[in-house]
């Protein structure tokens, strides 16, 4: 499949992030990524990616060995250089034809393997339960390093909107201090 457009939107009724993908021969692919998904996809992908951006430097086999925080910075680097040269203006165009059908694949699993060439393989699966069918539905792509950097961008922006890169934490109140009263005697105390 050549992609066309990738599109990343939160469905707010949902709970769930619909991942559209368009192809240069006019189908679309319509996926619904959960956070329970991302949660564990977000941290592989983004690896995938910084080995992927590493790897495609002219000094990617000297950068094996190098700080950390050198790695993280030419990572950035590359990731706004791709960014610049994206156009997110175009308006995503919707497709008739739906190999998947017209209802989302509910992706339940992913497989993403390095390919030789520098392009990233990815596979979206869904178990033949959560389809509600005889058998399971999925479908892979290739992407280079600007799709995928073009994808992650649009996943991080839809991330935030439906605030899951939040951490689950109750907010606590300061502590306030305990004071007990004088009364001028002791209070008892229980043992038991």
């Amino acid at each position: 499949m050549q992609i066309h457009q990738l599109s990343v939107n939160y469905q707010a009724e949902q709970d769930r992030l619909l991942l559209r993908v368009n192809s240069t021969s006019g189908e679309e692919m319509r996926l619904w990524l959960t956070r329970r998904l991302m949660v564990s996809l977000w941290p592989m992908l983004t690896r995938l990616q910084t080995e992927q951006l590493l790897r495609s430097e002219p000094a990617g086999a000297a950068l094996d060995g190098t700080d950390e925080e050198l790695r993280r910075m030419l990572t950035e680097f590359r990731k706004e250089e791709f960014l610049q040269k994206a156009d997110f203006e175009t308006p995503y165009q919707d497709q008739s034809t739906h190999p998947l059908g017209a209802d989302p694949l509910l992706v339940t699993d992913i497989d993403a393997a390095p390919l030789p060439s520098g392009r990233l393989r990815l596979a979206f699966n869904e178990r033949a339960a959560a389809s509600g069918g005889d058998k399971p539905r999925g479908f892979q792509v290739e992407m280079d390093q600007r799709l995928m950097q073009g994808m992650m961008h649009l996943l991080e922006q839809a991330l935030a909107r439906a605030q899951w890169r939040e951490p689950f934490s109750t907010p606590t109140a300061p502590a306030a201090e305990s004071v007990e009263p004088d009364f001028g005697f002791e209070r008892p105390r229980y043992l038991n």
